[in-house]
């Protein structure tokens, strides 16, 4: 029997809790929890509408990636800041019935027509805004593509049932609320660049609409149909695609039909590890995440982390971070175009001479590791968790990149392109807008697929499995490795996506950290041991986590209090 509406928002509202989509999977001897199931599903996402319309797809008879094609729409629709039908990502998914894992690669792809100094003056310095702004800043998106693949391979439901939500969200509207609202404030001028985009998002005069207002997207909503009716065709071929690349070109791109044609969603082997018993299972490059997440944590396994004062310890995982964010700039980029040393990077002989050079008592400066010579991060990106009552499970972290992608968008379309382009290594040693620098693995190449860190997660021990995920930029994969070592030190899932955090990325050479996350005798005890510190102005991240306690089948959602989603757990 369904649910008043009443008694539904009552639940919804007991029940919201913030929540960063991070997965921890766990070690050899759980696996034999792969046939168990919860009996319970669970959601969370960075907006409730998105988190309820995947509720709403379960409760049609959906499983877990039936629901992630809703909630991903539906984030398209109602937090267009930080991912769209005009961006792509990374969705790590677990088939309960028979353990299959893998992940789905549908980030973003350079125009055929891109080149290595694309965005580089005849003197060879950067062009101010050339990667990040306009439509030669987006790169050819990949979520539209991932929703067929997921239906078709994974689902259970059609296509148009699950984008269904979405669509209703696009054609009759959803109000306005505080933290979109001053993201268009932040980024008013950028947005009336674009007619388009200042029709959807600006009142008629370009002011920025009251909190409550009604935004509806009927552009949008009839692309969504056309994919719905079509499937990938309804955006890559078709009225779609012409609008998409004539508005395009009319602008300054060099998107083509042929580009758009081409895409297609590559599934990829996740990478795997253990740390301390637990499986952790993540996202394989073009993400560098996993690959870091597992060299950090490498690293770590060879301290008793538990012996050591508090300062020490956050120390030691700061020296880890430094190490893995500096091999995450030298050697990862797209497989399909460079050999990379993956093996290597993620084994216990490598890690160990990465420990080898860490001391607990003193900082070693970033300069002092080989590598590459080096501005503050964005929050935009987002992701969701999911866990089906059959114990299927996503971690999906989509993105259009900064927030509001390129602030383009092609007439007719209601697609908001992404400037993903920014995330290659424009030059060596430059950094990108989430201060990230990068060498020759991550330079421009026709149809390459640029580097990320979204870092989708599975982290699974005997006892129990976290789904874990934050956007963040360059800060994701610290949060992720924070996350994770606070669900194995015994933290549910409120208290996992509330932890104050902190980060280092190997360049600049500095130790961020929010608002309470360092207390005093740290300060003082990390700074004597020579680590460079500076405390943010503003809180980071929005972590989506679902924990499922294999014993008591507990269940628990939680949402980032740093934002305004959703955990639903029914």
């Amino acid at each position: 029997m369904k649910d008043s509406t009443a008694a539904r928002a009552a639940r919804w509202a007991f029940t919201a809790a913030c929540l960063t989509a991070l997965v921890i999977a766990g070690s050899p001897a759980s696996r034999a929890h792969d046939s168990a199931a919860p009996h319970k599903s669970a959601i969370a996402s960075a907006y409730p509408l998105a988190s309820r319309a995947g509720q709403e797809i379960l409760s049609q008879g959906g499983n877990a990636f039936d629901a992630a094609v809703a909630v991903s729409a539906a984030l398209a629709v109602v937090e267009p800041t930080s991912s769209g039908l005009g961006g792509g990502g990374f969705y790590l998914l677990h088939r309960q019935a028979d353990g299959f894992e893998t992940m789905l690669d549908a980030r973003e792809k350079a125009p055929g027509g891109s080149s290595r100094d694309m965005y580089l003056d005849k003197a060879g310095n950067p062009i101010a805004n050339a990667s990040t702004y306009g439509p030669l800043a987006a790169a050819i998106p990949g979520e539209p593509a991932v929703f067929e693949y997921l239906a078709r391979r994974f689902g259970k439901l059609p296509l148009r049932q699950s984008l269904a939500p979405a669509i209703r969200l696009a054609r009759d509207g959803f109000p306005l609320y505080a933290r979109l609202q001053g993201a268009i404030r932040y980024k008013r001028d950028m947005l009336l660049r674009s007619a388009d985009v200042a029709k959807v998002f600006l009142t008629a005069d370009g002011a920025v609409p009251e909190v409550g207002a009604i935004i509806k997207q009927p552009d949008l909503a009839a692309t969504f149909e056309a994919i719905a009716q079509q499937g990938a065709k309804g955006f890559y071929a078709g009225r779609v695609a012409e609008d998409l690349v004539s508005g395009v070109r009319a602008s300054g791109g060099i998107w083509t039909l042929a580009d758009l044609a081409a895409y297609k969603v590559i599934e990829r082997k996740p990478v795997t590890g253990e740390y301390r018993g637990a499986r952790i299972v993540s996202a394989s490059p073009p993400s560098s995440g996993g690959v870091a997440l597992l060299d950090a944590l490498n690293i770590l396994s060879g301290f008793d982390l538990r012996q050591y004062d508090s300062a020490t310890r956050k120390h030691l995982v700061i020296e880890a971070m430094r190490r893995a964010y500096r091999d995450r700039a030298l050697y990862l980029g797209d497989p399909d175009f460079v050999k990379l040393p993956l093996a290597q990077l993620t084994s216990a002989d490598y890690a160990a001479g990465q420990r080898s050079s860490i001391r607990p008592d003193k900082a070693m400066p970033s300069d002092m590791l080989p590598g590459i010579e080096a501005r503050p991060a964005g929050m935009q990106t987002t992701h969701f968790s999911i866990l089906d009552s059959d114990g299927n499970r996503v971690a999906g972290t989509i993105s259009i990149n900064l927030f509001f992608g390129s602030g383009f968008m092609p007439a007719k379309t209601g697609v908001l392109l992404n400037d993903t382009m920014d995330d290659f290594s424009i030059k060596p040693a430059t950094p990108n807008a989430f201060g990230l620098v990068g060498d020759k693995a991550n330079e421009i190449a026709p149809n390459k697929r640029p580097l990320s860190s979204m870092t989708p997660s599975f982290v699974e021990t005997p006892k129990g499995l976290m789904i874990i995920g934050t956007p963040g930029g360059s800060y994701i994969i610290s949060m992720v490795l924070l996350g994770t070592l606070n669900y194995l030190d015994g933290m549910n899932a409120a208290q996992i996506v509330k932890y104050p955090r902190y980060h280092h990325q190997y360049l600049p050479d500095v130790v961020d950290y929010e608002p309470g996350a360092l207390s005093g005798s740290e300060i003082a005890q990390l700074q004597a041991k020579g680590q460079t510190l500076k405390e943010s102005s503003r809180r980071w991240g929005n972590m989506q986590v679902i924990t499922w306690d294999f014993a008591d089948g507990k269940v628990e959602a939680a949402s980032d209090p740093r934002g305004e989603g959703e955990g639903l757990v029914y």
